[in-house]
């Protein structure tokens, strides 16, 4: 007999190979193997006679094979097996290609299903690779003849053979799965309870039924997400965080000493966030703003107002090069503020400090520690003491960075730190929990902003710093390549600086997310290189940056783009966030279409920091409708927040924000879009927890929700 929680290998068929490869979809237990969803459905269901079948279409017949056969086409090198099925009305072939075991499989006279869809080949009608099924002459299908369910699949491990194990563990467990949604939840949302909605979403009976059950599962884990957000929102409530009283005056001198007026949108966050701080219990605010729309010197006011009042701040950043654009970016804005700033990045250690005049100098990875470790400045007349405000990447989060009194920690770019790092960081307290602000300029559209970040504050810049030119955005296709080559040239002369990006950086790269025939032909940024240094711009000073380089090596390439020292830097999605060059203004994207909106705009976002035009040059070849659409809302819209609501709509939310580490299954992905099932799920989860704020009445639901932690490890 078995149960949810038997383990996968006492399962009839699955021995310790079979067990390796479905642990590598997180398979262990029949519970994980029933929640293992589908993320798509081949229709199937159109059954007819084979004197029906039409060409060009997808359909199922039921017949008994007369004749096949395997034979080797010596031209081609390969195998094609010829099969001819017969039902009362006709006969018709059915062709595979380089599957000689089938023969072994399919003998004459047994009964099938074949499945797939009809063409012409050699002037014959036959179906092309379908799909196929043996059966007894009243048996179910499951393979065909309906909604077939496919699987995330790993090697060796397919949807067919998935199905085949499924099915009768399915049967077994029959009515044995126990509800997890309050009876509440499945009435007044007109659910499908668990036992009938597991079965429609794995053997569906109609499209319909299937939409219910995915519906059930999609409210089911939108639910979980509210419910854990909210609780852990009233866990936080109740913490408590050092007040830090806002400083009005330290403010105010501050603000008159920069170079330009802040925004409104600035100054509104900038309010929030002090606010927050003087409350005794832990900020948990997300500020949000465009690209280029001055979310560091928001965080630099707070930063300051933190270490005025002698706690320390933690600010990291996603990459070595954004840490040290950080860390010059606030120590220019506070150097006549008496704030001792550190930079971490695990590489390569600096540390700026009032008594050294604000000037920058190498300190050992040692004494740094040393200096984090102990108190911050106070501002006395002692400048022995500890460091105030401490930047890096993740260096931050390793165990031997021990904080001596950390009230304030700032995550920028936060979606790209997975949640274990933002937990690590949070975590370094004593009895009282720092204040986290996060940030982020990839706009996030209200549904996932409600979903994924429901435990957050939301602070919103949605303005840019005046006198910022609109960028013009082009979609440039093959014809148009030299006279844009031209256009960059004359933009050279004038004394501007170019970006090129590529998506990848070699020609034949593999990396396992673009192992894929879709890739082909994709540019390199080495490739890219090349050709610009040697045949486009012989005469221009190029040069290239990418992941694989050393730290040295990155420096020295940005601090010779920005020193203009270089014409044109080709990169990879490196530079895609916070890399600040004014001098910029042309922006070329080669292979735009592997892009998402978001990303675009942020690449986008590197150009238009000056006063002069910019432009943004988005290379294509043969994009698909889907992409050209998103390359046309990128030419047409200037806002982020409106182009993050437009790739959502496209593309969908899995390339959002992380959404993926919720563990959400692709099925269930789309129901991050449906803002009103967004918020019944929260506003359900609400109402059951003020009637029971320790789920004492559920207690399969907060067994669920102890997996649900696991699973996600949120700060």
């Amino acid at each position: 007999m078995i149960t949810l929680s038997t383990p996968i290998e006492k399962l009839s068929g699955i021995g310790p190979v079979y067990q390796k490869k479905l642990k590598r979809l997180k398979i262990k237990t029949v519970n994980d193997l029933i929640f293992h969803f589908p993320h798509r459905y081949e229709d199937f269901s159109n059954m007819v006679p084979i004197s029906k079948v039409k060409i060009n279409e997808v359909c199922t017949i039921k017949g008994r094979i007369i004749e096949i056969n395997t034979a080797r086409t010596w031209k081609r090198k390969m195998y094609i097996t010829h099969a001819i099925i017969e039902d009362t009305t006709g006969a018709i072939k059915a062709i595979w290609f380089n599957q000689p075991y089938l023969t072994k499989t399919l003998k004459q006279d047994d009964h099938v299903y074949i499945s797939g869809k009809v063409t012409i080949s050699d002037t014959e009608i036959a179906f092309s690779s379908p799909s196929f099924e043996k059966v007894q002459s009243n048996e179910e299908a499951t393979h065909t003849a309906r909604l077939v369910p496919v699987y995330p699949e790993t090697e060796s491990v397919s949807s067919k053979w998935i199905r085949f194990i499924l099915k009768p563990v399915l049967k077994e467990l029959g009515n044995k799965i126990p509800e997890t949604l309050p009876e509440q939840a499945i009435t007044e949302n007109n659910l499908m309870p668990i036992n009938q909605a597991v079965w429609q979403i794995h053997f569906p009976d109609s499209k319909e039924l299937a939409q219910q059950a995915t519906k059930r599962f999609s409210f089911e884990e939108l639910f979980f997400i509210q419910l854990f957000i909210l609780r852990e929102r009233m866990k936080l409530s109740q913490e408590k965080a050092i007040s830090l009283p806002m400083d009005i005056n330290l403010t105010k001198k501050l603000v008159n000493s920069l170079s330009f007026k802040l925004t409104d949108g600035q100054r509104k966050s900038a309010f929030q966030i002090l606010k927050d701080l003087e409350k005794p219990r832990p900020m948990n605010r997300l500020l949000e703003g465009d690209v280029g729309s001055g979310k560091t010197i928001v965080a630099a006011i707070a930063a300051l107002n933190t270490a005025r009042k002698g706690y320390q701040v933690a600010f990291m950043a996603p990459t070595e090069i954004l840490a040290k654009q950080h860390f010059k970016s606030v120590s220019d804005t506070l150097q006549d503020f008496n704030v001792d700033i550190g930079l971490l990045t695990g590489k390569q250690d600096q540390f700026r400090s009032r008594k050294l005049r604000n000037q920058v100098v190498e300190i050992s990875r040692k004494k740094l520690l040393e200096k984090t470790k102990g108190k911050p400045s106070e501002y006395t007349n002692n400048l022995e003491t500890g460091i105030d405000i401490l930047i890096g990447t993740h260096a931050l989060i390793q165990d031997t960075v021990k904080f001596g009194k950390l009230g304030l920690v700032i995550l920028d770019e936060q979606h790209r730190f997975g949640v274990n790092q933002r937990a690590s960081l949070i975590a370094q307290k004593t009895d009282l929990i720092p204040h986290l602000l996060s940030m982020t300029a990839t706009p996030i559209p209200r549904t996932l902003a409600l979903t994924i970040f429901g435990d957050l504050d939301l602070s919103i810049i949605d303005q840019l710093p005046k006198g910022r030119k609109k960028i013009i955005t082009q979609i440039v296709n093959s014809k148009e390549r030299n006279q844009t080559y031209q256009f960059i040239k004359r933009e050279v002369k004038k004394g501007r600086q170019v970006f090129v990006i590529c998506p990848r950086i070699d020609k034949d790269d593999e990396q396992d997310e673009i192992k894929n025939s879709s890739w082909t032909g994709v540019k390199g940024a080495k490739e890219e290189y090349d050709k610009l240094s040697k045949k486009i711009f012989p005469k221009l000073k190029i040069s290239i940056l990418h992941g694989k380089m050393t730290t040295k090596e990155k420096d020295q390439i940005m601090y010779d783009f920005k020193n203009k020292k270089t014409d044109i830097l080709v990169s990879t999605s490196v530079v895609e966030v916070g890399v600040d060059i004014p001098n910029a203004t042309v922006m070329m994207i080669e292979g735009s279409e592997r892009f998402g909106l978001a990303q675009l705009h942020q690449f986008r976002g590197r150009v238009g920091r000056s006063k002069y035009q910019s432009y943004c040059f988005l290379f294509t070849t043969h994009p698909s409708r889907q992409s050209y659409q998103r390359l046309k809302a990128l030419v047409d819209c200037h806002d982020g927040f409106t182009l993050a609501e437009k790739d959502l709509a496209i593309r969908g939310p899995g390339s959002f924000v992380g959404a993926r580490q919720w563990g959400i299954p692709d099925l269930m992905m789309g129901s991050l879009k449906d803002i009103v099932l967004v918020e019944k799920t929260r506003q359900t989860a609400k109402e059951i927890l003020a009637q029971d704020p320790e789920l004492k009445s559920y207690p399969l639901m907060r067994i669920r929700l102890d997996k649900f932690r696991d699973r996600v490890h949120l700060e």
